[in-house]
C-alpha cells in the first residue's frame, strides 16, 4: 500500500527523550517499511527513517534554535513588521497541507494521522481514507467539536477504554502501540528497587508512588518530565521525600537510559488515577521482563494480565502488598505477553488490516 504517515512535529523521529506519538509513529514507520509498504513519512527537519522523507519544516517545535525560539516580539521600525519568534500553529497548519496536497493528487492509499484533530478539516478535500489514531486526544473535551463534526472519518483507538471518552466515533480497530523489543532486552535477574516512569503530574501518581515505595521498605527510582504546570505539585509532595537513598530523582532520561533501570527493577509502579488510553510504560517495563503494580484505570487492565505480568490493585495498601508478591511473576512471562501483543510487528499488521478495511470502505460506499 502507499500510506502517508502525518507525524507530530513537536519533536524529530525518533525522540531521543520524550515524544510518545512521535515515537509511536516512528516504531509504526519502521515497521510497515520491513512488511514492504510504499511509506512517505511527513516530519520534522531533523528526523531520520527507513521510509521516504518529506521535511515539512527545518526543525523540531521543541527543538527549534533557542535563539530564534526566544525571540523578543517586537515592531522593527526598518521593516514595519513585528518580528518574533516562529508561530507553532502555522508550522503546523503547513506541514498538514504539504501532506495534504500529495494526497489531493492521488498519491496515497491512505493518509494516517497522528495529530489529535488538526488533521481532520481535511478527510472531505482528499480521494483516500484519512485515518486518526487518537492517542488520547478524546480526553481533552474541547477537541469534542472537531471530533463530533468529522464522527464519521475513520478512527483507530489505542485502546478500547480509550473508547469510552467519546464512544460515538467510527473506530474501525483497536490497535495497541508497539515497542522495539530489541530495545528492551530480557533480564531475569532483578534487583530490589521499584521505579516510577513517566510525567510527575499528579494524574500520574508519582506521589503515590513514594507512599507505596516508603510503606513497603523499597527504595525508589523516579524518571520523567516535570512540567511547568505540575511543578508546585512535585516541590510539595514529592521533592520532600528525595534524599538519594530510599528515593531517588533520575531526571527526564531518553528510551536508551530509561532501558537499563526498566531491565533491573522489581517492580513499576503505575498507580494513575484516570482514564489513560494506553501506557507505553507499561509495555516497555514487560519487554525487560519486568512487572507492573498498576491500577485498574484505562487501558491497563488490558495490557496487565493480573497475576502472570503484574497485579492490579485499587489502593495503596494494595498496592503495598502487591510488592511481596513480584518476585512471583515470571520475567519470560512478561517479555512473552509483549511480544504477542504490543510489538511493532503486531502493530504494524494491526495497522495493515485497518488500512484495507478504511479503503475497502471508501471503495463500496
Amino acid at each position: 500500500m502507499r500510506i502517508a504517515m502525518l507525524a507530530p512535529i513537536n519533536w524529530p523521529l525518533p525522540p531521543s527523550g520524550y515524544g510518545p506519538w512521535e515515537l509511536v509513529a516512528h516504531n509504526l514507520t519502521e515497521g510497515l517499511v520491513a512488511l514492504g509498504h510504499d511509506v512517505t513519512l511527513f516530519a520534522a527537519g531533523g528526523t531520520k527513517t527507513s521510509a521516504r522523507l518529506v521535511e515539512t519544516c527545518p526543525h523540531a517545535l521543541c527543538t527549534w534554535p533557542e535563539n530564534e525560539k526566544n525571540k523578543p516580539q517586537r515592531f522593527d521600525p526598518a521593516t514595519g513588521l513585528l518580528e518574533g519568534p516562529p508561530d507553532a500553529r502555522v508550522l503546523e497548519q503547513l506541514h498538514i497541507a504539504r501532506c495534504m496536497e500529495a494526497a489531493a493528487s492521488g498519491a496515497f492509499d491512505v493518509v494516517h494521522s497522528h495529530l489529535h484533530v488538526h488533521a481532520l478539516i481535511h478527510s472531505r478535500l482528499i480521494p483516500c481514507p484519512l485515518i486518526t489514531t487518537l492517542h488520547g486526544s478524546a480526553w481533552v473535551r474541547a477537541t469534542h467539536p472537531a471530533l463530533q463534526e468529522y464522527r464519521t472519518s475513520p478512527f483507530v483507538s489505542i485502546s478500547d477504554a480509550e473508547r469510552t471518552m467519546l464512544p460515538d466515533l467510527n473506530y474501525i480497530a483497536t490497535v495497541y502501540n508497539g515497542v522495539d523489543m530489541a530495545r528492551f532486552p530480557l533480564e531475569e535477574r532483578k534487583d530490589d528497587y521499584l521505579l516510577f516512569a513517566g510525567r510527575l503530574a499528579p494524574e500520574k501518581g508519582p506521589a503515590e508512588a513514594v507512599q507505596i515505595a516508603r510503606e513497603s521498605g523499597r527504595r525508589l527510582l523516579i524518571a520523567g518530565m516535570i512540567e511547568p504546570q505540575h511543578q508546585a505539585y512535585y516541590d510539595e509532595r514529592i521533592k520532600p521525600h528525595i534524599d538519594g537513598r530510599n528515593v531517588d530523582y533520575l531526571g527526564l532520561l531518553s528510551q536508551a537510559e530509561l532501558a537499563p533501570v526498566y531491565r533491573k527493577a522489581a517492580g513499576v509502579v503505575f498507580f494513575i488515577n484516570w482514564c489513560e488510553p494506553f501506557g507505553l510504560v507499561a509495555v516497555e517495563a514487560q519487554a525487560s521482563g519486568t512487572p507492573l503494580i498498576a491500577t485498574r484505570f484505562g487501558a491497563l487492565p488490558e495490557i496487565v494480565c493480573d497475576g502472570e505480568t503484574g497485579f492490579l490493585v485499587n489502593t495503596v495498601a494494595e498496592a503495598v502488598g502487591a510488592t511481596e508478591k513480584l518476585s512471583g511473576i515470571a520475567p519470560v512471562t512478561c517479555r512473552a505477553n509483549v511480544s504477542s501483543r504490543f510489538s511493532v510487528e503486531a502493530m504494524a499488521a494491526g495497522y495493515v488490516q485497518a488500512y484495507e478495511r478504511a479503503v475497502h470502505a471508501g471503495t463500496d460506499a
